[in-house]
């Protein structure tokens, strides 16, 4: 489980860190709470609606019966688990207050809702930790521009974008050719992006091929 995997990369020691037995106990105490969270956001969001609402009812019979507790109020999907205090809080209060900022245009102002929020959360975790990240959804509900302030706001300094906007005539040699020029030449038979920098590439709309219900 990648999201797991994730908790665990702080705690991989190197040559110059290593994981204090204080740490470690702090692991033990909420590694299944961390299990539990990582099944909810990867399991648990294959569904739709009305399997969210029975997904929601099983887990938390499974989390009782091992004796973990959780918020009553609304889904398991409106929780995240904090490592600092080690508590479920609710996704909305992860933010600061939202303002709208008068100095933009209308069309830029993107106002935080719980998905976006979950989205760009688990999408910056996973793009942190080198793992790769498919974001599905419906057409019109802000995966692309949500994921685009993510990639240029909050990550980062020493992580570079790459966007490519896949189309009906796009191809692999396209793409191959496209990335190539962006790399860097390391040594021979390795590319990569610029020392001390880190590439993300962002592609767009992989079934843009497909034809939409309006013949689009």
């Amino acid at each position: 489980m990648r999201i797991l995997e994730c908790f665990f990369a702080s705690y991989v020691e190197t040559e110059i860190k290593k994981v204090t037995k204080d740490e470690i106990n702090a692991l033990e105490q909420m590694i299944d709470k961390l299990f539990i969270f990582a099944i909810i956001w990867s399991i648990g969001t294959t569904t739709t609606l009305d399997g969210r609402a029975k997904f929601n009812v099983w887990i938390r019979e499974k989390m009782t019966s091992l004796g973990l507790e959780f918020p009553e109020e609304k889904l398991v999907y409106d929780y995240k688990f904090n490592t600092d205090t080690k508590e479920w809080v609710n996704w909305m209060s992860t933010i600061s207050e939202y303002s709208v900022d008068i100095k933009v245009s209308y069309n830029e102002i993107l106002v935080p809702t719980v998905d976006s929020i979950r989205m760009k959360y688990l999408t910056k975790f996973l793009v942190m930790n080198g793992k790769h990240c498919l974001t599905p959804g419906p057409t019109g509900t802000g995966k692309s521009v949500n994921i685009q302030e993510l990639l240029t706001y909050e990550l980062p300094e020493e992580y570079q974008t790459l966007a490519i906007t896949f189309s009906a005539q796009t191809s692999a040699n396209q793409t191959q050719d496209y990335l190539d020029d962006k790399f860097e030449k390391r040594r021979k038979g390795v590319y990569g992006p610029p020392v001390g920098k880190k590439f993300v590439i962002f592609i767009d709309d992989l079934n843009m091929p497909k034809k939409e219900e309006y013949g689009a």
